[in-house]
């Protein structure tokens, strides 16, 4: 009788355990901005974008060829959290914007489009949450004010 019970318990116990509700190996996190004194860079001026489409895509690091994408929206304060399902230690994963639902401000920003997140445990960083450097769009015209936040960033001539 022991050993009928051991072999249920040995085919019903991976049933059970693979059968859990999955979570995603991790979570790209990031913010996306208007760039609103088109400076090319966040300033004391900048505000971020409400329901600004992300994507992560992943793609083979040898052929190029996509291997992974999923989208999110940014929330009130500009940021995203995309769950990402898998390790994807061979590819090269990116944030990248979509689109900017501010019609001023849509113009995607040159350098600012996209941001490279490694998603992998192999590489001795624990955690789930990878951290995506800002993106950005560019407003149409310049805010009025903006030579004066400006000005803060400039140099001395000395």
């Amino acid at each position: 009788m022991a050993r009928v019970l051991i072999l249920m318990a040995l085919c019903v116990l991976p049933a059970l355990v693979s059968a859990r509700p999955s979570r995603p190996n991790f979570i790209v996190q990031g913010k996306v901005y208007c760039d609103t004194c088109q400076a090319g860079f966040e300033t004391s001026a900048t505000t971020y974008i409400q329901g600004a489409k992300v994507r992560v895509e992943c793609r083979n690091r040898e052929t190029g060829k996509p291997t992974y994408s999923i989208e999110g929206v940014t929330d009130r304060t500009g940021m995203y959290k995309i769950p990402v399902a898998g390790d994807h230690e061979n590819e090269i994963c990116e944030s990248v914007l979509v689109s900017s639902p501010e019609s001023k401000c849509s113009t995607i920003m040159a350098g600012r489009e996209r941001a490279r997140v490694v998603l992998t445990h192999n590489n001795g960083v624990v955690s789930d949450t990878q951290y995506a450097n800002n993106m950005g769009f560019q407003k149409d015209a310049p805010l009025s004010g903006c030579a004066q936040v400006l000005k803060q960033y400039q140099e001395d001539d000395v």
